[in-house]
């Protein structure tokens, strides 16, 4: 790509000629006249015609041999933006498909914002969801962005340290994780020229003073290889790989190294044509030097997920001096060069959308989009997008091999959640190579990290929020404790109602039924009948208010019939039977029933009866092992839990707690379930050799609802990774 010259529109319709055919080539000509017109009385800060730019930005993405509706909207990209031109006019002229990458790439305008940093992130969310929905958008962007970075003198100071830092911070880690590193060096490099131009002239000035010198190092070894190359018939291109002014300043300043520490400023890239030859010439240089230990990486084996592939070894060369060696095929460079452009290269005359081919390897662009629909406002949409597409790295493995992508600094909290939603909800804890570690454990490139689950666990706690380090996960953690609140909400809405209703003395399934919860809903204009519950559970509306209404119908036939009553046989009210265990048969009356002791369901527990012989019914959690497995499904019975009566019995539930061993946690835990009044009847624990703790507690409970309670007031006990409810 041209840096320095300027290319002129003829320039930019030689090379799209040389791969379109002659009615794309015409597309790309339209949009260059009709940019041109567009722009015509515009000019830039430089002082140059407006139009310079758009040409400059279609040359780029011609060089990159892109298909005909990208080069003419790189001839557009500004024209809806900085001129009176529509999408609508773009659309009758050029049609969707262009209009749609221009809309892409162009800044909401006409809409006020509080700061200019708010506007900004607002149009990097607009440009990220286009981009999400097709890959070009961003191809574009960064061919704009870089031909203004080359143009940055032009602008004042401080102007130019803002967009230089914008560029570090979204543009070249983009341009990285979509491979194309040609656009990624350069834009770190001017971008680095601008925010610390005293240390870039330094490492300029360094580099050039043994230039020379390095150059003939570099020379020498080139023959040499060649030399051994051609004795077993390998054809390969070799030549010297500049190390670019950036890296070398990313490794001085992150790893406090002084310039001559840099082992890789000496660098040598291998081109040959095939896989195997890769492998052939890697065992000529390990024969050639010594290699250094630790730095062998098989990119081609387990390719980065920008598609880069290659090998890279670093040996002791000639001097003893360290020398960089790249190994790959004509196809791995192309790649390397320009990553996921060179699969929209157009070719045999027609675009292919090839993004589809990609999908699992840019994942991390369908992630974009549920970004988006989470955050609250557009800067917290960006700063989750900076922590998990823009910082380093690590490559871990599942125990079947996969390999997973993690920002570094991830934890196993974050490969839970990137597994599956459900996976994330359900851990109890996890296991890296091998070893049980804290949920808080820093995952490493290598590492092989299994998640433990548990299909009773009450979901993640709210101190998982500060564990997690992806967006991802903290937004999945999130939902979640967005969903619990909203269904605990409705079963205590339900249950206040229902306490309403009974204090009123109705029979709670005579007015609880669907048509009246639908009517009585719509009357207090909720949407669904749970947005109702949900409304009385948070306060919304009170228990009393819909009691009254549901209950209006039977509330004056019992007025009247009460009055009735008064005159004649004066009053007279029928209580329901009680029942011992809380429960009873479906259509039978007078059987023996006791709750099993296995899985002590509660009320509010989806159960069954089980008919034992001689002891009567037991009573089971519907996913109780025991009955779940069971072979004699004939022997299962219809049973439901009946009203307590104000009776309030409390039944035994057993609940084990996960966390990080500290003084205290114990004492705090038992005071947190004090505190909800709930008695604890037995207790116990244990630490292992990695400081995580386990605590045994039986607590008795009311319901369903109370033990969801005391539950979620234990999961906000800080050091507290898991709490699920467990079977004998």
């Amino acid at each position: 790509m041209a840096k320095d010259s300027i290319l002129t529109a003829e320039d930019v319709f030689e090379r799209t000629t040389k791969y379109l055919n002659d009615e794309h080539a015409e597309l790309v000509m339209k949009a260059f006249e009709f940019a041109r017109l567009a722009h015509k009385d515009q000019f830039r800060k430089s002082g140059e015609p407006y139009i310079i730019h758009p040409v400059q930005v279609a040359g780029i993405l011609a060089d990159l041999e892109l298909d005909p509706a990208t080069v003419a909207a790189g001839f557009l990209h500004d024209v809806v933006e900085d001129t009176d031109v529509t999408i609508e006019q773009l659309t009758e002229e050029f049609g969707e498909e262009v209009a749609m990458l221009v809309d892409g790439v162009t800044k909401l305008g006409k809409i006020k914002y509080k700061s200019h940093e708010q506007q900004q992130a607002e149009n990097h969310r607009k440009m990220f969801v286009a981009m999400a929905k097709d890959i070009r958008v961003i191809l574009i962007k960064l061919a704009d962005r870089l031909h203004n970075m080359r143009t940055l003198k032009h602008l004042a100071p401080e102007k130019q340290r803002r967009i230089a830092n914008e560029t570090l911070e979204i543009f070249a880690p983009l341009a990285h994780r979509l491979g194309i590193s040609k656009i990624k060096w350069e834009l770190e490099d001017i971008s680095l020229r601008y925010l610390n131009p005293q240390q870039y002239y330094r490492i300029v000035n360094l580099m050039k003073r043994k230039r020379a010198e390095r150059e003939e190092y570099l020379e020498n070894v080139i023959e040499e290889v060649r030399n051994r190359l051609e004795e077993v018939e390998i054809k390969a291109e070799l030549y010297g790989r500049p190390k670019h002014l950036y890296s070398i300043y990313r490794k001085m300043t992150l790893q406090h190294k002084q310039f001559n520490e840099i082992y890789d400023l000496l660098a040598v890239r291998i081109i040959v044509n095939s896989i195997k030859d890769c492998y052939a010439v890697l065992g000529i240089i390990h024969t050639c030097w010594k290699p250094m230990p630790g730095r062998f990486k098989d990119y081609i084996a387990m390719p980065k997920t920008n598609m880069y592939q290659s090998l890279h070894t670093t040996v002791i060369g000639p001097k003893g001096e360290p020398l960089e060696v790249q190994i790959r095929t004509i196809e791995m460079h192309r790649i390397a060069e320009y990553g996921i452009a060179a699969h929209w290269a157009y070719k045999e005359g027609k675009t292919i959308d090839k993004l589809a081919t990609f999908d699992k390897k840019l994942s991390w662009f369908r992630e974009i989009l549920e970004f988006q629909n989470e955050a609250a406002n557009a800067e917290e949409f960006m700063e989750s997008l900076k922590i998990d597409l823009f910082s380093d790295m690590v490559f871990v493995f599942t125990p079947k091999g996969d390999v997973i992508e993690l920002p570094a600094g991830s934890v196993p909290i974050d490969f839970a959640y990137r597994i599956h939603s459900e996976i994330g909800n359900q851990t109890i804890g996890a296991k890296v190579n091998g070893k049980m570690v804290t949920l808080d454990h820093k995952l490493h490139t290598g590492d092989i990290v299994e998640v433990l689950t548990s299909k009773h666990s009450y979901g993640p706690s709210q101190d998982w929020l500060k564990l997690a380090q992806t967006s991802q996960a903290k937004n999945k953690i999130r939902q979640f404790f967005k969903k619990q609140r909203k269904e605990e909400n409705i079963i205590k809405g339900k249950e206040l109602i229902e306490k309403e209703i009974k204090e009123m003395d109705f029979d709670i399934k005579e007015v609880l039924t669907p048509e009246n919860i639908e009517r009585t809903a719509e009357k207090f204009n909720f949407p669904t009948k749970d947005d109702m519950y949900a409304a009385v559970g948070y306060n919304g509306i009170s228990a009393q208010q819909v009691a009254n209404r549901l209950a209006e119908k039977w509330r004056k036939k019992r007025d009247e019939e009460e009055a009735v009553k008064e005159i004649t046989e004066g009053r007279q009210i029928n209580r329901p039977r009680k029942h011992d265990a809380g429960v009873k048969v479906k259509g039978a009356d007078n059987l023996l029933i006791r709750l099993s002791r296995c899985c002590n369901p509660v009320p509010g527990d989806d159960i069954v009866g089980f008919i034992t012989k001689g002891r009567g019914v037991s009573v089971h959690r519907r996913d109780c092992p025991n009955v779940s497995n069971t072979e004699q499904e004939n022997r299962l019975i219809s049973v439901e839990w009946v009203q307590d009566g104000g009776t309030r019995k409390e039944y035994n539930v057993d609940i084990e707690v996960l966390g990080y061993d500290r003084r205290g946690l114990l004492n705090e835990v038992l005071q947190t379930v004090s505190g909800t009044k709930t008695n604890i009847t037995a207790v116990s624990g244990r630490t292992d050799r990695n400081k995580m703790v386990t605590i045994m507690v039986t607590i008795a409970i009311h319901n369903i609802s109370h033990l969801h309670k005391v539950v979620e007031k234990i999961k906000q006990i800080p050091d507290i990774y898991a709490v699920h409810r467990v079977m004998n």
